[in-house]
């Protein structure tokens, strides 16, 4: 569970991603490792750059529907197209899980 002051900042941080305005690089650093260490804060940055990836994204739309469901890549690179090979879905379905991976939050 993240603190007020933690939950304050990082969502001030997530609103300038997510508008596109710059973030201060130690502000950047702080919300990646608060998201390694948290769930919550981790879902919360990934929206905000999905958000960023999207910004015609409209409210109560599909692309909002699927962001606040925490669903998609937040990489466009990392999009899928089609799958070439049995092993190319098997990749795709695996999951690098972190070590503390049982971590509550």
């Amino acid at each position: 569970m993240l603190s007020t002051n933690y939950r304050l900042r990082l969502e001030f941080i997530c609103n300038r991603i997510a508008t596109c305005q710059d973030v201060k690089l130690e502000d950047r650093i702080w919300a990646t490792k608060l998201g390694e260490a948290n769930r919550t804060a981790a879902t919360m940055l990934r929206q905000a750059e999905r958000k960023s990836q999207n910004p015609e994204m409209i409210p109560g739309g599909l692309d909002d529907f699927l962001n606040r469901l925490d669903l998609g890549e937040t990489d466009p690179s990392r999009v899928v197209q089609k799958f070439n090979t049995p092993d190319d879905i098997v990749d795709f379905f695996h999951q690098e899980k972190p070590s503390d991976w049982r971590q509550r939050d």
